[in-house]
């Protein structure tokens, strides 16, 4: 739901009549002498008029549901722009699509479209037509706009001057909705109330703070957690803490441990061995306490799904690839499948030749990295032989991981093609999955199938989308939606533990 906020900002244009006199004065230019036909005026008094500017239809095509008993508002010039982007065979191609199906399916219920249709939650949804040729020559507030934005061809100049019109022919107030920040300035700048799209987007503290909460108790029932393994405390000290959330219980400066939050409201030890075990490679030890955490989750059978935030460093990708390779030998699923968003950081290098493993492999390469760390076959120790020539390596001969890839047991995955697809057994891993949008880790949700783990993992900081922020990105989304579910379980991880370089780098530039 849209939360309407107050604008104090000073207008460029102060107004001089009340909203009664001004809307008289409009009804009675002759350019706009039918105001109703141009679907300037509401269908009623009651509610609000939200101007949905095109980048919220292509964030979010339901948002037309969204409003409850307000009036929506469509301006025509949204409506092309959204018809460039519908021949896209990507996501926002798609989103453009539905949105026109949408209008479609609802403005058949009514002759004219400028008079409004009902909507499911109370309010309407009708179009807007704004003609720059007649409307300026009858309005002094609308002469003044063009004044400041002389470029009446522009498209967001088109859209704030519909939203002028609206808000001088109705007495109920009006607001412009809109992901556009420089919209917002100019917006503000004429006087106009401008929001952003907030339906999705989370709570400012769950991005801003990793740390796990703390639970104070006392030296006996650490005690008696630690022989035990599982602690039975009062609600009131469970408060505000979900389902396989982890905490740290505390009984002084020394003495502390990690727990989980179970189903029942039980505090329950975690289960971590001390390394991951991979056949023939490289056996991974956790590091910190997030990391265990972490495991913890990974190799929990009742939770189907794992987010996990963590700065650059602090291990979320090779642990969860670690663990899904020990869950993959250890027959706990079939096979391990991993998949990355294709957005780039900075200026694109153009088309990659080659079959969709290679077309893929830039973006996986960090993935590559990890199987080939965890992969690789161990030296047996002692002192090697001197070798009186250096042996270089055989293109023919195949790293592990690239042979369990063409067996199909550890599979690449592109997100342009997981549409329709059911994936049972798997062990999935998408890697930086705050790339994502709401709607695209909406697919990747329901592409999961009976057996398999989904494991999302990212940072909320690092974002090179345009379309989604810190806190409207598919890895918030998901969690947010989610939490508090049986099968959910989340994790921050803090450390860093790249490098001392990296670990400074990331949380001080």
């Amino acid at each position: 739901m849209i939360h309407r906020h107050e604008i104090n900002e000073p207008s460029l244009f102060q107004e001089s009549m009340p909203v009664s006199a001004k809307r008289k004065q409009s009804q009675q230019s002759s350019a706009i002498s039918r105001p109703e036909e141009y679907g300037l005026i509401a269908p009623s008094e009651m509610g609000k008029n939200y101007v949905l500017d095109t980048n919220v239809l292509l964030h979010d095509p339901a948002c037309l549901g969204r409003f409850k008993e307000n009036h929506i508002c469509v301006p025509a010039d949204v409506l092309a722009e959204l018809d460039k982007f519908k021949s896209e065979q990507t996501e926002r191609g798609a989103n453009a699509r539905k949105v026109h199906r949408m209008l479609t399916e609802m403005f058949t219920k009514s002759d004219n479209v400028t008079r409004g249709v009902p909507t499911d939650g109370g309010g309407t949804v009708r179009m807007v037509i704004y003609d720059p040729a007649s409307c300026p020559k009858n309005s002094e507030r609308l002469n003044q706009f063009h004044r400041i934005f002389p470029d009446q061809e522009r498209m967001d100049h088109r859209i704030l001057a519909c939203v002028l019109l609206i808000a001088q022919c109705n007495s109920s107030p009006v607001v412009l909705v809109t992901k556009d920040l420089n919209m917002h300035l100019k917006a503000r700048a004429v006087g106009l109330e401008c929001q952003d799209y907030l339906n999705d987007k989370v709570n400012p503290e769950e991005v801003a703070n990793y740390e796990a909460k703390h639970i104070e108790v006392d030296h006996s029932e650490l005690q008696r957690f630690g022989s035990s393994g599982v602690l039975d405390i009062e609600e009131a000290r469970l408060l505000g803490l979900s389902v396989n959330e982890y905490v740290m219980l505390d009984a002084g400066e020394q003495y502390n441990m990690p727990a989980r939050v179970d189903a029942r409201g039980n505090l329950v030890r975690l289960l971590c061995p001390d390394v991951l075990k991979i056949p023939d490679g490289h056996n991974l030890k956790p590091l910190n306490m997030g990391q265990k955490c972490l495991i913890d989750a990974l190799l929990n059978p009742d939770i189907s799904l794992v987010t996990c935030y963590g700065h650059a460093g602090t291990g979320k990708t090779l642990v969860a690839v670690a663990v899904g390779l020990h869950e993959m030998f250890n027959r706990r699923y079939t096979g391990v499948t991993i998949s990355r968003p294709v957005v780039a950081m900075g200026d694109q290098l153009g088309f990659l030749p080659g079959t969709l493993e290679e077309k893929m492999r830039p973006w996986l390469q960090p993935i590559h990295d990890a199987l080939d760390l965890l992969m690789r076959p161990v030296m047996p120790p002692g002192p090697r032989r001197k070798q009186m020539k250096k042996e270089s390596p055989d293109p023919k001969v195949k790293k592990p991981w690239e042979l369990l890839m063409e067996q199909g047991i550890i599979e690449i995955e592109a997100l342009c093609y997981i549409r329709g697809r059911s994936i049972p057994n798997r062990f999935f891993i998408l890697d930086e999955a705050q790339q994502l949008t709401p709607q695209e880790a909406k697919t990747v949700v329901t592409r999961m199938s009976r057996g398999s783990k989904l494991v999302l993992v990212g940072d909320p900081a690092q974002i090179d989308n345009p379309y989604v922020d810190s806190r409207s990105n598919g890895l918030v989304y998901t969690r947010n939606r989610l939490k508090g579910q049986s099968f959910t379980a989340h994790v921050a991880l803090t450390r860093g533990e790249r490098s001392e370089l990296a670990d400074l780098g990331a949380r001080l530039m």
